[in-house]
């Protein structure tokens, strides 16, 4: 099985289990778990360097669109990747339940592939990481601070999660999470550049995901 093939099944086991707070178990597929305040601005987004222990590079999150799912307004988050075979685009649709951004609908598109809907749903059991829409309900305030970035100046509202492992500057210039920079015990997330007037970078109508069809393409 090649290395390609490799990262969409074993990405296919992770999401047939999955629901949004979850996803953060699956790094190629999400990036590091937002730790800010859910206002998505259609059209906007930024992008950031990210220095984790199994994410590094730069990642581009904005959101692409909006749609009604089950009588709600829910916003398209695009995610753009870069793995080892090119850039990889996950596309969320995420609809807030209470104060949770909850992902509704999912399309994947790996480097030199189609896009694929991905299956979204729970497996009973599994351990889940909380995920929030506003960290702020998690987090004690520290301060009002000035942050420099590559994409400017910022004066942000400094938070400390109540456990101590994270801390997050946020500015409402930013969207969708107003992250300007964060930083935990796995690593650092920094705003380079902001977005405007994003578009989605998947331009094909997705097929649904099918593993064995795509283990037959590619192992005839």
């Amino acid at each position: 099985m090649n290395h390609r093939l490799r990262i969409v099944v074993l990405l296919t086991v992770g999401l047939s289990m999955f629901t949004a707070p979850a996803l953060a178990q699956f790094p190629m597929a999400r990036g590091p778990q937002m730790k800010g305040v859910w206002k998505p601005v259609v059209g906007g987004g930024g992008v950031y360097k990210t220095d984790f222990k199994k994410d590094k590079g730069e990642m581009e999150i904005a959101v692409v669109g909006s749609e009604s799912f089950e009588g709600k307004t829910g916003f398209w988050m695009e995610m753009v990747m870069n793995t080892e075979d090119g850039q990889m685009v996950v596309k969320n649709l995420l609809v807030v339940e209470g104060n949770t951004p909850g992902v509704k609908r999912m399309i994947m598109q790996p480097a030199g592939m189609d896009p694929m809907e991905m299956p979204v749903r729970e497996m009973p059991g599994r351990r889940q990481e909380p995920m929030t829409g506003d960290v702020r309900q998690e987090a004690a305030r520290v301060g009002t601070e000035t942050i420099t970035t590559p994409a400017g100046s910022f004066e942000c509202e400094h938070w400390r999660t109540s456990d101590g492992s994270t801390d997050v500057w946020l500015s409402e210039k930013v969207s969708p999470w107003g992250i300007v920079q964060m930083k935990s015990k796995d690593g650092t997330m920094t705003l380079v550049r902001l977005i405007s007037g994003a578009k989605s970078r998947i331009t094909k109508t997705p097929t649904k995901f099918d593993p064995m069809e795509m283990m037959r393409r590619q192992n005839p």
